[in-house]
């Protein structure tokens, strides 16, 4: 037989089995409605519940953040992308959102090229700022490496690990 054959014969087997399922319900609606209302209100019922019970405690795993120390060296890593080749940006102020794009802007010389910093960068950690009820929020780091070893400027405290 062929594959088309066979599930030509399990189609009409499941039709055959669908239609006496019904067939029976029907039945069972017209003889005793009390229980075939209560067999559908059973099953949703189950069914609430099933949705309702969808997993363990609710909370959402954390991930552990260390102690960070002033004059400490760390290394810059973003914790929330895989692209390694995406660089952190370092702000003027705690708190700035660099929202905009400044890559049009390269005759602003050494200053502004160094707000971008690869990741994996050594950095020595400087100063904190507390942030929105979040200690330690924010991090001034001073660049140990590279063209603009010696830059500082702010960044989130879980790119510096």
């Amino acid at each position: 037989m062929s594959n088309e054959e066979n599930a030509k014969k399990s189609v009409d087997a499941a039709k055959e089995t669908a239609g006496k399922l019904f067939s029976m319900m029907m039945d069972l609606k017209e003889k005793s409605p009390k229980v075939f209302f209560g067999a559908i209100g059973g099953i949703v019922v189950l069914l609430l519940i099933i949705m309702m019970s969808g997993g363990d405690s609710g909370v959402l795993p954390k991930t552990s953040t260390k102690s960070l120390v002033s004059g400490q060296r760390y290394v810059l890593k973003n914790p929330n992308t895989y692209e390694i080749e995406s660089p952190i940006q370092l702000v003027a102020v705690p708190g700035a959102i660099a929202a905009f794009d400044d890559s049009e802007d390269a005759e602003k010389g050494k200053v502004e090229s160094c707000r971008r910093i690869a990741q994996g960068t050594p950095v020595t950690a400087v100063d904190f700022q507390d942030f929105a009820g979040k200690k330690n929020a924010f991090v001034k780091v001073q660049i140990e490496e590279g063209e603009c070893k010696g830059s500082s400027g702010w960044v989130l405290a879980i790119d510096v690990q």
